[in-house]
């Protein structure tokens, strides 16, 4: 029986063959060039007068323009038949323009390589960026909308270091998916990405065909939508606008409380001194125009922060696609987020009181960004931690299920029945917070714990704002523990598990100290087996470990010792109060 060939499955196409490639010729127009050609509109419209007078003098000192001095230059540049000049210039700018464009696309290239990822540029001041493929945290295709009018998207592989992330800008869209595919296959470890080049594949037209071919795709894709056709659309979960708009307001509320209370206590201050200088009617104006000034900004923040959420989660699916979780959303801008397997670092799924009544959840992520921590902070770093920005309980089922495919069966009921909706009456499997530090969780205390399992550590806290966080062991970068002086006379401790940087936080407080102490041992050990046997930051490779997974035993020293002393009674207690174990 014969071996299929990996290459019949493949697109005769592939950029992925170790060569140079440019980038669209129309990159620079929309890297700079349309900011640019704006900016210049602007300061033609506005000294549009001083540069037909300069010019005129320019070419036809005898014209005597200076002695017009009313009426539009522009009608005297036409009555004096000057129009051929006029063209001549203008077509003279836009050749210099189209030229510069010319050199600075030439200077733009980019390759994918067996091993990485590389974009060079520059004329001047040349730089060059390489992020390795095993390194790849994801690819990220984004479609601004401008560029979206003439079928370009930028393409970002996301590294895995602060401003590691290397951006493709801009291709058409169907090329930018085409180089996705590359460079995902061979991320996952695959080497069939580069075969289809050696046999050969159809030319690239040149640049004309290429703006052509982009401009109808983007004509043709602007209400279609992107990147939904290589998933199965039985099991992409969808968000319906009145839910989502809804479930935005009830978050807006939230701002519209919070900058109420800032104008309420701005107005406190203000009022008694406007009283204090004037009476009567003017005293009422004075203190009207004061809230409109400080009002209206304050209604026009809420709203825009509102909208920006909802802008930015409408077209909202999420699927499975071979080589990993696929994630769009956007009205204006569409963004495209594929997560490859065993780049997730956390799940947090979290539930505001003003959601309950409808049972609404969300679900966020830790994953490493390739940004600083200022963009992070930002906007678009928030959005792509956010894997659904709101479900139902069967929605939220259906991404757990997608983000985190290895949770074993038995920890469900951790998750949902015991932590979801926990604690429960009876039975209950997680490590809680002592009732004798109900003072630091006044209101959650009861709900406030942990459990460890040989897939993860999760987390359960809060009851105002509902939140169960996952740490998968096979990616935790580490756990410590804490112990202050007021700690100490409680017997209690504080735990916190380390992942990358991210709006999952993984920290349960006021835990008894012989609890911790086992703890801390119980999940180094499994945290060791389960990377060990994890092999899905290379999904698709056939290599298996060499050697067999390093055996310690539940009984062990190496598992039972603790790295940490909480307990005051005991007379090898450190001294230190605070120690990473």
């Amino acid at each position: 029986m014969s071996t299929p060939d990996p290459r019949a499955a493949l697109p005769d196409e592939t950029l992925a063959d170790g060569e140079w490639h440019r980038l669209h010729p129309l990159t620079p127009l929309f890297k700079g060039g349309l900011v640019l050609l704006i900016v210049a509109g602007i300061v033609l419209n506005n000294f549009r007068d001083r540069i037909v007078y300069w010019i005129v003098d320019l070419f036809a000192p005898d014209a005597h323009m200076s002695d017009y001095s009313s009426g539009d230059p522009v009608d005297w540049v036409m009555e004096n038949n000057f129009i051929l000049l006029a063209l001549l210039i203008v077509l003279g700018v836009l050749i210099v323009l189209i030229v510069a464009f010319w050199i600075v696309w030439r200077f733009q290239e980019f390759r994918i390589s067996d091993d990485h990822v590389e974009v060079r540029k520059g004329i001047v001041f040349r730089s060059q960026r390489r992020a390795p493929l095993d390194r790849v945290q994801g690819v990220n295709l984004t479609r601004p909308f401008p560029a979206r009018l003439i079928g370009l998207a930028k393409l970002e592989v996301v590294g895995a270091g602060t401003d590691a992330n290397v951006p493709l800008e801009y291709l058409s869209t169907a090329k930018a998916e085409r180089v996705r595919a590359d460079i995902l296959r061979l991320a996952s470890g695959a080497r069939a990405a580069r075969l289809a080049r050696q046999d050969g594949g159809p030319v690239v037209g040149g640049v004309r065909a290429q703006v052509l071919e982009s401009v109808n795709a983007g004509v043709s894709g602007l209400i279609e939508g992107v990147d939904l056709t290589d998933v199965e659309p039985e099991s992409v979960v969808k968000i319906p606008t009145g839910r989502l708009v809804g479930s935005q307001l009830l978050s807006g509320l939230l701002w519209f409380v919070f900058f109420t209370a800032i104008f309420a206590v701005a107005m406190s201050f203000a009022i008694p001194g406007i009283l204090s200088e004037t009476d009567g009617p003017e005293a009422i104006g004075a203190i009207i125009a004061v809230m409109l000034g400080m009002g209206v900004p304050l209604v026009i923040a809420t709203v825009a922060v509102t909208w920006g959420q909802i802008s930015k989660s409408l077209r909202y699916s999420i699927a499975p696609t071979p080589d990993g979780v696929r994630i769009t959303y956007g009205l204006f801008t569409t963004t495209t987020e594929t997560i490859p397997p065993g780049r997730i670092f956390a799940v947090e799924v979290t539930q505001s009181l003003l959601w309950r009544p409808f049972g609404w959840w969300a679900v966020k992520i830790n994953r490493m960004s390739g940004k600083s921590a200022a963009q992070q902070q930002s906007g678009t770093g928030q959005q792509f931690s956010i894997v659904l920005p709101v479900g139902v309980a069967a929605d939220v089922q259906r991404v757990l299920g997608l983000i985190l495919p290895d949770m074993p069966s038995q920890d469900l009921p951790l998750v949902w029945q015991h932590g979801i909706h926990g604690p429960q009456a009876e039975g209950d499997p997680y490590q809680r917070l002592e009732k004798r530090g109900w003072w630091r969780r006044p209101f959650s205390w009861k709900r406030h714990g942990f459990a460890v399992t040989d897939f993860g550590l999760i987390l359960r806290r809060g009851v105002v704002w509902r939140k169960l966080a996952v740490f998968p062991l096979a990616r935790l970068q580490g756990v410590s523990v804490h112990q202050g002086p007021i700690d100490r006379a409680q017997r209690v401790g504080y735990l916190k598990a380390h992942s990358v940087t991210g709006v999952v936080l993984g920290d349960v407080v006021g835990i008894d100290s012989a609890v911790l102490n086992a703890a801390v041992g119980d999940v180094a050990h499994r945290a060791s087996v389960a990377a060990y046997a994890d092999h899905s930051h290379r999904w698709a490779s056939a290599e298996t470990p060499d050697a067999e997974a390093p055996v310690v035993a539940e009984n062990s020293d190496a598992a039972s010792e603790p790295l940490i002393d909480l307990v005051p009674e005991a007379p090898t207690a450190p001294e230190t109060d605070n120690r990473d174990a």
